[in-house]
């Protein structure tokens, strides 16, 4: 029986590892640990591409939040949808380490930076999007009813009313560089858009900004 649970981890590992490294759309630094989690419950081990979606469902509920940038990573994503898709459509996300409040806010507090552009929105508009997606996944089947749902009450000790202040620099940048200069501003978060748009998020934002491409000279 031991060795029968060992070929199985390592025949979920080899499965999990293939995956990610032939997806060049997956984001690995983000769902590496939850696919995982994923593939070793079984959940996400079909195969749509071949007509057999059986586990769609099931896997769309353990990614749950983390389902639209991490389908990639498990063959879910739908190749014709994602080729068509505009790179402004698509971005990546990741949280920073050691982010510094006060820095980022004295940053983009009065005069804007130059070579950027400071957008402050309310925080319910940052959320509308999660929470679409949550009351999707909580009515996808009543089986599932009692699941937890990770981030379904991310919102529920916030004011709303607070505002979401991000950053976009002007120039496209690449992902590396986006990482670099948006913890040198004391963000907490950032989100590189495919197009190679960069977007630096602040402290009081709970999800990942804006989905809105907004770099001047990098819109394409």
């Amino acid at each position: 029986m031991r060795m029968r649970a060992v070929f199985f981890l390592l025949s979920v590992c080899s499965s999990l590892i293939l995956l990610i490294s032939v997806s060049s759309a997956c984001n690995k630094a983000l769902c590496a640990s939850d696919v995982s989690k994923c593939l070793l419950q079984g959940l996400c081990q079909c195969q749509p591409s071949e007509g057999n979606c059986s586990c769609c469902k099931e896997c769309m509920l353990c990614l749950s939040t983390l389902w639209e940038e991490c389908c990639d990573c498990v063959g879910m994503c739908n190749p014709r949808t994602y080729n068509e898709t505009p790179p402004t459509s698509k971005s990546t996300v990741e949280d920073l380490h050691r982010p510094i409040p006060s820095l980022f806010r004295a940053l983009t507090d009065g005069d804007t930076p130059i070579n950027m552009m400071v957008v402050s929105f309310p925080i319910a508009e940052e959320l509308s999007h999660h929470e679409n997606l949550v009351a999707f996944l909580e009515t996808l089947d009543e089986q599932h009813q009692n699941v937890s749902l990770p981030g379904s009450s991310i919102h529920s000790n916030y004011d709303k009313e607070n505002l979401c202040t991000v950053v976009y620099f002007d120039d496209c940048l690449s992902i590396r560089q986006c990482k670099q200069y948006c913890k040198s501003m004391g963000a907490s978060k950032y989100r590189w858009f495919h197009n190679a748009c960069c977007e630096c998020i602040g402290p009081e934002c709970l999800d990942y900004g804006s989905k809105s491409v907004k770099c001047m000279n990098c819109l394409v």
